[in-house]
């Protein structure tokens, strides 16, 4: 079974940093493009950031230079380093991943992790 966790949200002031990570587990061949998502209340889900097998990255246009994704492909990691947050960053930031099972790629996501940012 594959799983995605997440960890490092919570609460922080405007202009201040969080860096979350998301790890792939389970029983798989290979972890192709990883991505974060977010979901702030009464909105639509939106890309945060995504980043290739190879280290390609897309951002949100929403992100400005504020975050950097990046992996760790031996330990199966990506992370979302965020700075310069704003309040209207608040959301849920969940983790995606497509992910090679038994030569078959499918997408998989996390729980979500809340990253709350006060003014």
């Amino acid at each position: 079974q594959v799983q995605l966790v997440e960890s490092g949200g919570g609460l922080v002031e405007a202009g201040g940093s969080l860096r979350l990570s998301c790890a792939a587990s389970g029983s798989f061949s290979t972890v192709n493009t990883m991505a974060w998502y977010r979901q702030a209340p009464g909105k639509q889900r939106e890309l945060v950031a995504a980043i290739t097998s190879s280290g390609s990255t897309n951002y949100g246009p929403f992100v400005k230079g504020r975050f950097t994704i990046s992996r760790d492909s031996a330990k199966n990691t990506a992370f979302l380093q965020m700075d310069s947050l704003k309040p209207e960053d608040t959301a849920v930031y969940t983790c995606n991943a497509i992910i090679t099972v038994l030569s078959r790629n499918s997408m998989y996501w996390g729980r979500g992790t809340q990253v709350t940012v006060s003014s």
